[in-house]
């Protein structure tokens, strides 16, 4: 779905491209919305993007899941794997770019936003800064998760769940859950194997009554869509919304397990 400053144009636009008059950042956010795919839930138009982001356009509400910052740093006081230690950096590089292409009025943060307590206690000054920068100017929403239970001192509204218009956010989904319930928690990847090689994408998952958003950080792993966990949570109309450089829209009961 382009945003409503393109409507006029979106047909020129589907043949010839972008309007050569568009300033650089109207034509960046022209062309990456050209790679989204918009899922209707409760009445509301939502837009999954490449980058495993939401965008609703109506509550210029930009969405994201499961951050993980600090995952590096949590397995090396742990002991265990040693990952690079700059996945926070390229984690909030990602959510920079959206918020730039963008320009929410709300910002929600679907819960896990840190690895654990620890992370999102023991910031570095870098993170922090770049954290209340992303902030300014608009109102945060960080929902609870099962990584980072507790509020940060950093600027925002934290709730277990979050309610706009016909929406409710919460990290993870609950079976029964009215419809318009959007959620993260599961990581959900898509897996094909296409000519021999198997490919692995994360994926949002969508019905008529729930999304399920892919984590959006990096090192965050994920969990197979067919899992019994997340198949249970989905009717028989789902899709399966993979990322990369557009989003591919496919039906879930079609998709091998």
């Amino acid at each position: 779905m382009l945003p409503a400053e393109y409507t006029s144009q979106s047909n020129f636009g589907a043949v010839f491209g972008p309007p050569f008059f568009f300033a650089d950042w109207r034509r960046q956010r022209y062309e990456h919305f050209m790679n989204t795919h918009v899922h209707s839930l409760a009445d509301t138009a939502l837009t999954a993007c490449p980058s495993g982001a939401l965008w609703i356009e109506d509550a210029r509400l930009l969405a994201v899941s499961d951050l993980h910052l600090g995952k590096a740093e949590r397995l090396a006081r742990m002991g265990g794997a040693l990952l690079p230690p700059y996945e926070t950096m390229e984690t909030l590089d990602r959510l920079e770019a959206e918020i730039a292409r963008t320009r929410p009025r709300v910002l929600v943060l679907l819960g896990d936003s840190f690895d654990d307590s620890t992370a999102a206690a023991s910031l570095s000054d870098d993170v922090a800064d770049r954290l209340n920068r992303l902030a300014a100017g608009r109102q945060v929403i960080w929902i609870a998760g099962n990584h980072d239970p507790g509020p940060s001192d950093l600027p925002g509204t934290h709730l277990s769940a979050y309610r706009a218009g016909q929406l409710t956010f919460r990290h993870i989904a609950l079976r029964d859950a009215a419809p318009g319930e959007i959620s993260g928690h599961y990581h959900p990847k898509a897996r094909f194997r296409i000519r021999g090689q198997f490919i692995s994408r994360p994926c949002f998952l969508a019905d008529d009554r729930r999304m399920i958003l892919p984590a959006f950080g990096t090192y965050t792993g994920g969990l197979e869509m067919k899992h019994p966990d997340l198949a249970r949570l989905l009717g028989p109309d789902a899709v399966v919304l993979m990322t990369g450089r557009q989003i591919t829209a496919l039906p879930y009961a079609a998709t091998p397990a």
